[in-house]
């Protein structure tokens, strides 16, 4: 069942998209490095110039959010920071350079520390230990008591660091790298490289892990699967084929996290396609013309997405057949869906949250949240959701 569809620029918006093709809200790398942005979401993205997000119109919700708890964490500044959660605690950090320890039941503060560097990567958790990188390359280990524990280097900025893994952290920098480092010293066990594209989109994707293996999409379309142990390729493929006369034009990168379900790995390139692999070999199970920045999510026998343009996408993901397409949220830039329960859950540019029936994308429910945008996908926490706005404003919330 396809979802009723809205305009795709109505008139009278009260925020223009800003559209700076070269400018410092393009998040463009040279081959070799990166520059920090004020935003970390691509505006330009699939945004036609002069385009204006979707006016929001009035539903009558048949869901609820109600805001269980709420805590200021601090601005997010120019990246795009991930917390992670551990049975106990809530982990974030600042732009400033604050790692945090929040309690999970009440958000409080159980401790606040200053690692003294711009935090570009992070936060990410294992082994009884918190990790963070910085803008210069440095990779910091914490115990859950906030005591740093070690200090590595890799090539350059770190844009992600993720979950351990067999006892390795997987460090991504801006240079296309990863390298794997030992989680209990912080000693480099492997790197995994390849040549870069003279023009690349600036993005904070991770790696997806399945039995052993990390999945991980990379500029120019590529996927690849590499061994955690030892940080051997497996194999490599094709999510997307650059296509275009000009560097712009060709970039296909491969800006989220890939998704992993049983024996297949799917991924979503930015002016590319959403493809799905076999996790054995790479073999193409299925592909479709529809591109994304900001990534997918798989529950059950489905794909959801938000696309460039703003619209929310239900695949079948065993042939990536459409299920159903919302697109009353155009240039909106939405966050990827999480699934919490019968619903996709997007948040928006303007600090919106929208619930959407995943029987057939209509809306369910909508909040507005304080600090301005929702760029992080939201989180599972505790029979609830987790929240997080650009300003450093953390919700915690249930959905029924």
């Amino acid at each position: 069942m396809i979802a009723r569809i809205g305009s795709a620029r109505p008139k009278g918006a009260g925020f223009r998209v800003k559209f700076g093709i070269l400018t410092g809200l393009l998040m463009l790398a040279a081959l070799g490095g990166c520059a920090s942005t004020e935003d970390s979401r691509p505006d330009w993205a699939g945004v036609k110039k002069d385009a204006e997000p979707a006016i929001l119109f009035n539903f009558k919700q048949t869901a609820q959010f109600d805001v269980r708890w709420h805590t200021s964490i601090g601005n997010q500044g120019p990246d795009l920071l991930q917390t992670t959660l551990t049975k106990d605690a809530i982990y974030c950090a600042t732009g400033k350079g604050s790692l945090l320890r929040l309690d999970r039941t009440n958000g409080k503060e159980i401790w606040r520390i200053e690692t003294g560097m711009v935090i570009s990567g992070g936060v990410s958790s294992g082994d009884g230990m918190v990790f963070v990188g910085s803008n210069k390359g440095d990779v910091l280990a914490y115990g859950e008591d906030g005591k740093l524990r070690w200090k590595s280097l890799v090539s350059s900025e770190v844009l992600n660091v993720s979950k351990v893994a067999d006892g390795i952290v997987m460090v991504r920098s801006g240079d296309g790298r990863i390298a794997g480092l030992n989680a209990e010293n912080g000693k480099q066990v492997w790197t995994y490289e390849r040549s870069t594209p003279a023009l690349v989109v600036r993005s904070h994707a991770g790696v997806a892990i399945q039995r052993g293996v990390a999945f991980a999409g990379f500029a120019a379309g590529k996927l690849a699967a590499i061994r955690i142990s030892d940080g051997e390729v497996l194999w490599e493929t094709l999510v997307s084929q650059p296509r275009g006369n000009t560097e712009l034009e060709r970039i296909s990168d491969v800006t989220s996290d890939p998704v992993v379900d049983d024996d297949q790995v799917c991924a979503v390139s930015f002016q590319g396609r959403t493809a799905c692999f076999d996790t054995a070999q790479g073999n193409q199970l299925w592909s479709r013309d529809i591109s994304s920045y900001t990534g997918l999510t798989i529950f059950s026998k489905y794909l959801y997405l938000s696309d460039s343009t703003g619209s929310v996408i239900s695949l079948d993901k065993t042939d990536g057949a459409m299920v159903w397409k919302n697109a009353d949220l155009l240039y909106r830039s939405l966050t990827a869906p999480y699934v919490f329960g019968n619903y996709a859950v997007v948040g928006d540019l303007e600090g919106y949250l929208h619930a959407l029936n995943l029987n057939d994308g209509s809306f369910a429910a909508r909040i507005k949240l304080d600090g301005g945008a929702i760029e992080a996908t939201p989180m599972g926490l505790d029979d609830g959701l987790l929240v997080q706005t650009r300003g450093g404003e953390m919700y915690s919330l249930t959905l029924k």
